[in-house]
């Protein structure tokens, strides 16, 4: 498997998983892994419904990080551990996000937009009276207002979340549609020196391309970008590093000939 680091992961501290976090680590291990980071979920201010209830999806960052800490010391001749949240972006928030990513050690931030008006794509009432053009415009919408509004993360998560729930998928959508948005995206992020990731989610949804599609992934190179992470957006053991020989297939064909791993929020860089 030539890429060796799953940087986009969540166990049972993220509301939308149950995974015990050694159960995640040994797992890793036994693919021959040689970094993982953890990516708990943080939504601060995410709407309270009777599906959502209040902080669900706002990890408990202290026993987080003692459960990650002492795990990091028993697999440390295994394998290397990282400390990393996946912030959740609403304008709304800024300032919460601003103070809570100043508050940690963190090794790796990831920023990921995850409501649009209060609704998480991943539930029908996001597409109820849309098309999925409307529905993906909107969201793209709203990421742009996220990386205009916040700084303080390093690569910016499944730029294209939004299609995995889509009537149509990926059966319509393409870079060009979005162009406008998509454009506008990729110069703020070079501007502020953010990277991307590369996430393998959106494959086991059934999509054809990763997140973000292909030509986003070759415009952010042909413009310059080399931050680039790989992660497989794994809620459970099973979902480590999946798909991670296509991953590396679409880096080279995107002109990648290494990916990302972060440590002190510093990128280090591995050929593939």
């Amino acid at each position: 498997m030539p890429v060796l680091a799953d940087f986009h992961l969540h166990s049972s501290f993220s509301g939308d998983s149950d995974a015990p976090m050694e159960e995640m680590i040994q797992h890793g291990i036994s693919l021959g892994l040689t970094h993982m980071c953890f990516t708990e979920h943080m939504d601060l201010g995410h709407p309270v419904t009777a599906e959502l209830p209040a902080g669900l999806f706002e990890v408990d960052t202290a026993a987080y990080q003692k459960t990650f800490l002492s795990l990091r010391e028993k697999y440390a001749d295994r394998i290397r551990l990282l400390f990393g949240i996946e912030l959740g972006i609403q304008p709304h928030v800024t300032a919460r996000n601003t103070d809570y990513a100043a508050a940690w050690n963190f090794d790796f931030i990831i920023a990921s937009t995850h409501f649009v008006d209060g609704i998480d794509p991943y539930t029908p009432a996001y597409f109820a009276g849309k098309t999925d053009e409307e529905a993906y415009r909107a969201y793209f919408e709203e990421e742009l207002k996220g990386i205009q509004s916040f700084s303080n993360f390093d690569v910016y998560g499944h730029i294209d979340y939004v299609i995995r729930y889509g009537k149509t998928k990926d059966q319509n959508y393409c870079y060009e549609k979005y162009a406008d948005l998509f454009d506008r995206m990729l110069d703020l992020l070079l501007k502020k020196g953010k990277g991307i990731e590369l996430n393998t989610g959106g494959l086991r949804k059934g999509l054809k391309e990763p997140h973000p599609c292909i030509e986003f992934l070759k415009r952010y190179r042909r413009m310059g970008g080399e931050v680039i992470t790989v992660g497989s957006d794994a809620h459970f053991p099973k979902d480590i590093a999946a798909d991670f020989d296509r991953a590396a297939d679409f880096l080279r064909q995107c002109g990648f000939s290494y990916y990302c791993t972060f440590e002190k929020r510093t990128p280090s860089y591995h050929k593939i």
